[in-house]
């Protein structure tokens, strides 16, 4: 029996899911809403209250420059397994990965490269699809 491809919508839905649920077991941290959209070969992913209750107090302290090295290892030290969580739910590798936290919002941005569009069962609801090469 052939199983079909997931959307785009189940694929990000899964992803933001999945984010959390990493947060949550490896930073015991549970932060806000988890957004992530595809994008051709690319996946933009925006975590709310992403900074920790000690980074929070840190910078409240006056620390943000220790926050700032604090939140550098923690990015270096989850990047690894957000890297294996993308290619397992999106079954493509990832080429590259950018990310960033801003302590004023709480945000963290993370834009991911990927070696290919995601396999889905809806490939046009992806926006900036290439559905031709024009030259």
């Amino acid at each position: 029996m052939q199983t079909m491809n997931p959307t785009s919508g189940q694929l990000e839905r899964s992803l933001s899911q999945q984010i959390q649920a990493l947060y949550r077991e490896h930073l015991g941290h549970k932060p806000g809403k988890v957004t992530c959209q595809l994008f051709d070969e690319k996946l933009a992913i925006i975590i709310e209250n992403s900074i920790t209750q000690p980074e929070q107090l840190l910078a409240e302290d006056g620390q943000a420059e220790l926050v700032k090295q604090l939140r550098e290892g923690i990015d270096d030290a989850i990047q690894p397994q957000l890297k294996a969580l993308i290619e397992q739910i999106l079954s493509v590798q990832v080429i590259d990965f950018l990310a960033d936290a801003t302590l004023e919002t709480g945000r963290t941005g993370i834009i991911v490269i990927l070696s290919s569009t995601p396999p889905v069962r809806n490939p046009e609801s992806i926006p900036k699809l290439k559905t031709s090469r024009v030259a």
